[in-house]
């Protein structure tokens, strides 16, 4: 029997039951009634949602055990009776702890939006057994969230945009090893670099692709958004061109696999990976930008800030970058204001000619 050829679905799909076996393993690591809570919240939370639940609430009771219980105690023995104990203080000690603590044999560290989002995974399970009835009080509502600062926008500007597309197709700049791999990926670095700057997509998406995705006739391609619902993005000349480009050296390769189905390949003809993605947008990043820590979500900002600018529509934006929430569109690109207050600088005149009068 052949091997049944995978589609975007199949890929989430395998995604998320890999996630699922990370759950359950992270569960063992856990109180016992972890699990309860993981099982209540399923039906309106994503895999990946309770899998960062896990991670955070891991460290949350790793550092019960140590300081509150001072060791009398161990995770696997935490009744919901010692969750019930917590108090909001000792929350505020947690979120002071987070700055510099110890987790196995890492050294680690949290910044104000890492605690922000391990006090919102503690809160959500305080928030479960409360609403449950199986704790009596919910002291995490006495906590304040840290004060999130505005992060810098770090974005490509037109220039970089061409250099960057220029590197990955010339090789100027790579190291002799990568310099030795350019020749066969070249087309294909160019095909996912163009893709994020002139769609937007998201890194899960485009390593979710198949060829049969991709829709030339429209110049459109179907994508699985964040909670699986599918959607048609629509891609320029000129992505249509790199695209192509790529589409027809895949064509040519007699070693990529017939029921492969995957859009964009490694080099072992695979699925390509996030890694991998993460690894090739850094490669040619780092020569064209060094002192922008460029990454394939800030390609996604540079697309929504070019796309702001031409349009001076936010919903537009928020649509195609398949933002539900038009607010996380503007925290997103409110860095764009700059190029308002740039152009109205001079708009206030403080003297006056005869002219003016």
């Amino acid at each position: 029997m052949g091997k049944v050829p995978k589609n975007g679905t199949d890929y989430y799909r395998e995604r998320n039951l890999k996630n699922m076996d990370r759950i359950d393993r992270l569960l063992d690591e856990l109180p016992p009634f972890c699990e309860d809570f993981l099982r209540g919240i399923e039906s309106r939370t994503s895999v990946l949602t309770r899998l960062n639940y896990c991670y955070d609430l891991r460290i949350f009771f790793d550092f019960l055990v140590r300081k509150k219980f001072r060791g009398k105690k161990e995770v696997g023995t935490l009744s919901l009776e010692d969750l019930e104990s917590v108090t909001d203080t000792d929350l505020e000690i947690y979120l002071s702890y987070l700055s510099n603590y110890r987790f196995g044999d890492k050294h680690l560290s949290c910044d104000e939006r890492a605690k922000a989002r391990k006090l919102s995974s503690v809160r959500s399970m305080f928030k479960y057994f409360f609403n449950k009835g199986l704790i009596e009080v919910n002291q995490s509502t006495k906590v304040a969230t840290p004060k999130l600062h505005e992060k810098e926008i770090i974005r490509l500007e037109g220039d970089e945009v061409s250099t960057l597309l220029d590197t990955a197709e010339y090789g100027d700049g790579l190291s002799s090893h990568a310099a030795g791999y350019h020749e066969k990926t070249k087309v294909r670095d160019c095909a996912i670099l163009t893709l994020f700057l002139g769609t937007g997509i998201r890194i899960s998406e485009l390593v979710g692709l198949n060829n049969e995705s991709i829709d030339f006739s429209n110049n459109s391609f179907v994508v699985t958004r964040k909670g699986g619902n599918q959607a048609i993005l629509y891609f320029s000349e000129e992505v249509g061109d790199a695209l192509g480009a790529y589409l027809a050296q895949k064509e040519n390769d007699t070693k990529v696999p017939p029921e492969e189905h995957a859009l964009f390949l490694s080099l072992q003809y695979r699925r390509i990976s996030v890694r991998a993605v993460e690894n090739l947008v850094k490669k040619y990043a780092k020569i064209v930008t060094p002192l922008k820590k460029i990454t394939p979500h800030k390609l996604r900002s540079t697309y929504g800030t070019a796309l702001y600018r031409e349009t001076g529509d936010i919903y537009v934006v928020a649509d195609v970058l398949g933002h539900r929430d038009v607010n996380t569109t503007r925290k997103h690109y409110a860095a764009i204001t700059e190029d308002h207050r740039r152009s109205v600088a001079d708009a206030v005149k403080l003297h006056h000619s005869e002219d003016d009068a």
